[in-house]
C-alpha cells in the first residue's frame, strides 16, 4: 500500500478531545425540554455519529420536531461555550504539522457543523493546514459527505480517511478511499476492527506513517 498525499480527518476524537463540551451541551438541551441528563460515562458513545441521531437514541422520540429543537437548544449552549472546551491531544499538532511539512495536504470532514469545526481548528491555530473543511447537519451522512468532496475534486482516488469512529472506517470504504483507525478517540478496539480499516494507529506520533516515504505494512 502507498502513502496517499492527501489525508482527510475527522475531528471529534481524533484531533481534540470534545467530550466535556458535548456532554454539557447535551444535557443542556435534555433539561430544558424536560429529559433527564445523561451520566459522563455515557457521553463517548455520542461522539462521532450525527447529533440527531444520538437524540433520537437517548430520548427515543421519533418526532423530528423534538429532535430538531434538542439540536437547536445544544448549538445554542455549543456555539456560546462548548465548543471551546475542546482540548487538543497531545502530539497531535506537531504530527499534523509534520505531515505539511512534508508536502501532505490535509482536509478534513465531520459530523459537525462546519462552522464549529472551523472555529475550534482556529482556536487551535490549526484551521491554516487544512486545505478544506466539510462539516455536517441534519440527516448528512459522513459517507456523503466523502462523496461530495470526492466529486468535486477535493479528494482524489486512493487518499486516506483518518477517524476514531467505525462511521469514519465505514465511510472511507464507501467511497473506495484508504481508512486510518485511531485508538486515542473515543471508538473502541473491538468496534474499530469490526470496521476493518486498512491501518491502525495508537499514538498520534505514527501519523507520520502516512508520509509517502514511510512504511505503512
Amino acid at each position: 500500500m502507498r502513502a496517499a498525499h492527501t489525508v482527510v480527518f475527522d475531528l471529534d476524537g481524533t484531533i481534540s478531545e470534545p467530550a466535556v463540551g458535548i456532554g454539557r451541551s447535551i444535557n443542556y438541551a435534555l433539561e430544558r425540554f424536560g429529559f433527564a441528563p445523561i451520566a459522563e460515562a455515557d457521553v463517548s458513545r455520542h461522539i462521532g455519529p450525527p447529533l440527531d441521531a444520538s437524540f433520537r437514541l437517548i430520548t427515543g422520540s421519533s418526532s423530528e420536531r423534538l429532535v430538531g429543537d434538542l439540536v437547536a437548544a445544544f448549538r445554542e449552549r455549543y456555539g456560546a461555550v462548548g465548543y471551546a472546551e475542546n482540548v487538543l491531544y497531545d502530539g497531535v499538532p506537531e504530527a499534523l504539522a509534520l505531515l505539511v511539512e512534508n508536502g501532505v495536504r490535509l482536509g478534513l470532514c465531520t459530523s459537525k457543523r462546519v462552522d464549529f469545526a472551523e472555529r475550534i481548528l482556529s482556536m487551535f491555530g490549526l484551521r491554516s493546514l487544512f486545505e478544506f473543511v466539510s462539516g455536517g447537519d441534519i440527516g448528512v451522512r459522513k459517507q456523503d459527505q466523502l462523496a461530495a468532496l470526492c466529486a468535486n475534486g477535493s479528494v482524489p482516488a486512493r487518499a486516506f480517511m483518518v477517524g476514531d469512529r467505525a462511521i469514519d472506517i465505514i465511510a472511507a470504504r464507501a467511497n473506495e478511499l484508504r481508512s486510518v483507525a485511531v485508538l486515542w478517540g473515543h471508538g473502541s478496539e473491538q468496534e474499530l476492527r469490526e470496521a476493518r480499516p486498512m491501518l491502525t494507529l495508537r499514538r498520534p506520533q505514527e501519523l507520520e506513517r502516512l508520509i509517502a516515504r514511510r512504511p505503512l505494512g
